[in-house]
């Protein structure tokens, strides 16, 4: 807090307007395993602080990994000389004015995953193996990850707050076979809703599901039942779509979209910074603004993009605590659930697919929302209300607002999934949606 408090007073002193100084220390365990052996554990220690200022509209922004008041002028110095040289950015209306009141956050800070020992880490993950071995896994491989961070943040107008918070992190994929595996994760705040026993299991159910998966002519448009992992990777795009920095940098599908029906009725589309053991929960944004719940998508309407205190003035509306230091970005993204058992999803298609996992979500165009998605893993043909084999070698091919106005059902189930290509943690049910299009990949 020292350093911080310097750094503040420091850049106001040299004629700064604005000033934001947060600092992050960060604990983590790993444990990494491969063919169902532990291939390295380990504990990572990091330390920084994130600056932000500005003078007469010009913007800046930089870190320190070395902590210490020498490293700080510099920076400072730096930071000056820097703000000279560039235009200013008329846009840019300030930040937000504390003090403000903080609320607790439910299932944020868990003390026995702060207290956790490397052994008992390495534990959980031995017995997810057993677990995926005695489901039919033939060999695993995977990740956990265990943090500890404490966080503080300072600013020019009246901010001054600091949290502690925990989270865990669990991925696993089961082989069957070379051509068939099975991918599950699992995201918590606290130790005891860590299911990963749940997603052993089940990523080994979904590759001794897979064996024997068949290369067919399957394409054309067809109704896609999507796992919560894969759809999650699909609603992270809705998320940074919400955002007002996309909309103004004409990379938002949801440009002129506002107020108006984008899905059916019954799809609610939430982002939430308090959300009770929400992976990105945070008590507060990066200008220190407490976080809130924003119905991005409320009945079907796009409800609102995600601001900073600069872009709300500037729209003559509130912030959403939406602040990174760059561009506001979504915390939490939650799919409302449905009314569906999952399979009585499955029991509503005719003729389509069941895709357990998605990568490589690219976009051909991000202002129409036009992008392709591999499905990967278990992946299962649909006929007539039943699953009927295992498939492989198929692409999707299609529109955002397509699939947001097509969803035809939704699962009663719901899980958090974080990762890879999910890197806003997202609560979602299984999905069903009508008339996807489905392609063979190209050789």
């Amino acid at each position: 807090m020292e350093l911080q408090e310097y750094l503040k007073n420091k850049l106001k002193s040299v004629g700064m307007d604005d000033v934001i100084v947060g600092k992050n220390y960060i604990k983590s365990y790993q444990v990494k395993f491969a063919n169902s052996k532990i291939v390295k554990t380990g504990i990572e220690v990091t330390e920084g602080v994130n600056v932000f200022v500005s003078k007469d509209k010009k913007i800046a922004v930089t870190s320190l990994k070395e902590l210490s008041k020498g490293a700080a002028d510099k920076t400072i110095k730096e930071l000056v000389s820097f703000i000279k040289s560039i235009k200013p950015n008329p846009d840019y209306r300030g930040i937000a004015e504390g003090p403000f009141y903080y609320g607790k956050l439910q299932d944020y800070n868990d003390n026995q995953v702060n207290n956790l020992e490397e052994e008992k880490i390495v534990d959980i993950v031995s017995e997810a193996i057993n677990i995926a071995h005695s489901n039919g896994a033939r060999r695993t491989a995977g990740i956990l990850e265990v943090n500890s961070v404490e966080g503080t943040l300072l600013s020019s107008n009246k901010v001054n707050v600091n949290d502690k918070s925990t989270s865990l992190y669990f991925s696993i994929r089961s082989f069957a076979d070379k051509n068939a595996s099975g991918h599950k994760v699992c995201c918590s705040r606290v130790l005891s809703k860590l299911d990963y026993k749940w997603a052993a299991q089940e990523s080994a159910h979904i590759a001794k599901m897979s064996l024997k998966p068949k290369v067919t002519n399957i394409s054309g448009n067809m109704d896609v039942v999507f796992d919560p992992l894969p759809f999650s990777n699909i609603l992270n795009h809705y998320g940074a779509a919400a955002s007002i920095f996309s909309v103004e940098s004409g990379l938002s599908f949801f440009m002129n979209k506002l107020n108006k029906k984008v899905a059916p009725s019954f799809v609610n589309i939430i982002d939430d910074g308090t959300l009770a053991n929400g992976f990105n929960s945070s008590t507060f944004d990066a200008e220190g603004v407490p976080t809130q719940r924003n119905d991005i998508i409320k009945k079907g309407i796009l409800n609102t993009f995600l601001h900073n205190t600069s872009t709300a003035k500037r729209y003559n509306t509130a912030t959403t605590a939406n602040s990174g230091l760059v561009s506001p970005e979504p915390w939490n993204l939650v799919l409302e659930s449905g009314d569906y058992k999952f399979d009585e999803l499955i029991k509503e298609v005719k003729n389509g697919v069941y895709i357990t996992n998605l990568w490589y979500t690219r976009f051909k165009n991000y202002a129409a929302g036009d992008f392709s998605t591999i499905p990967r893993d278990g992946i299962f043909y649909i006929k007539n209300g039943k699953i009927q084999y295992p498939i492989r070698e198929i692409r999707v091919n299609d529109n955002m607002l397509n699939i947001l106005n097509n969803i035809k059902a939704l699962g009663k189930d719901s899980r958090q999934v974080h990762g890879w290509e999910v890197s806003i943690p997202t609560l979602t049910p299984h999905a069903l949606i009508k008339n996807v299009s489905i392609t063979k990949p190209q050789k």
